[in-house]
């Protein structure tokens, strides 16, 4: 590996601190205008330092909600949002698993094609297929509840094709060594396949989580009723929904409290997200 210069680092180092100044500024902007009254964004004035109505601001936007967007609290939006991610995770983790699992240790007829089958689904995102899909979920008598916002999005050939990959790596003595111990597909799956499947599964838990929490087509269309109302929505309402002024404190808290539950995710799942990206390309 060649050593860069002093002079050529300095560079690196500066264009690294200007990347990251770029992201972090607007989410700054973003904390320092939600503890500040909503007077202040209206008299046209910028601030550049933290207010003093943090406190007061979170504790009005979790308890009461935006008032120019009804009555409803972003603690339950934020509730709805994870049930959502959470489902879409999980979902497309145990799908994509066994779905995987047949196809790499199984053998019945045109294995193949079902699985280029799956993985032509690639070219068929949610946004082309919304309108069978939601006349399904109609029909199925999902529209306005949970099952309606996680099950059409269980399905995932990202998930399935990366598992398939993973899979192929693992040596035939292995399964043979299995199979001579007495494990049958079941045993074989939980105490060997899920062990050393930990890290993508991690990995992909934190891709999918953060996919399911900022789903807003889909939430948008299949529900109606205020109580399945996620955050993403929120925050789009409560910018356009009313004729009002709009308290921008209020509305760049409920979007920083938004940005909470995925980073905490990303921060706590850190180490193994990494190790799974690392493992997959092996």
């Amino acid at each position: 590996m060649v050593e860069g210069t002093a002079r050529s680092r300095l560079i690196r180092h500066a264009l690294i601190m200007i990347g990251l100044a770029t992201i972090a500024f607007p989410v700054y902007m973003a904390l320092v205008t939600s503890t500040h009254e909503a007077a202040t964004m209206v008299r046209g004035v910028v601030p550049l330092l933290p207010g003093t109505e943090l406190v007061d601001t979170y504790s009005r936007v979790l308890a009461t909600g935006i008032p120019t967007f009804g009555s409803m609290s972003v603690l339950a939006m934020l509730g709805n949002s994870l049930v959502m991610a959470l489902g879409i995770a999980i979902g497309k983790i145990v799908i994509s698993l066994l779905s995987a699992y047949a196809i790499v240790f199984f053998r019945f007829p045109l294995r193949t094609l079902w699985f280029w089958m799956i993985f032509a689904t690639l070219m068929l995102p949610v946004e082309v297929r919304i309108v069978p899909t939601f006349q399904v979920v109609a029909d199925l008598g999902l529209l306005n509840s949970y099952g309606g916002l996680v099950v059409p999005l269980l399905a995932s050939a990202t998930a399935t094709f990366l598992f398939r990959q993973f899979f192929l790596t693992i040596p035939d003595e292995l399964v043979e060594a299995a199979r001579v111990d007495g494990a049958g597909p079941m045993r074989f799956f939980f105490d060997i396949i899920l062990p050393l499947s930990r890290t993508n599964i991690a990995a992909l838990f934190v891709i999918m989580f953060a996919y399911g929490w900022n789903q807003y087509l889909w939430p948008l269309i299949v529900t109606s009723d205020p109580a399945y109302t996620t955050i993403m929505i929120g925050i789009q309402r409560a910018l356009s929904g009313s004729d009002e002024l709009t308290p921008w404190n209020l509305v760049m808290a409920m979007t920083i409290l938004a940005m909470l539950p995925p980073l905490a995710v990303v921060l706590g799942m850190q180490r193994w997200f990494v190790k799974g990206l690392v493992d997959s390309e092996k």
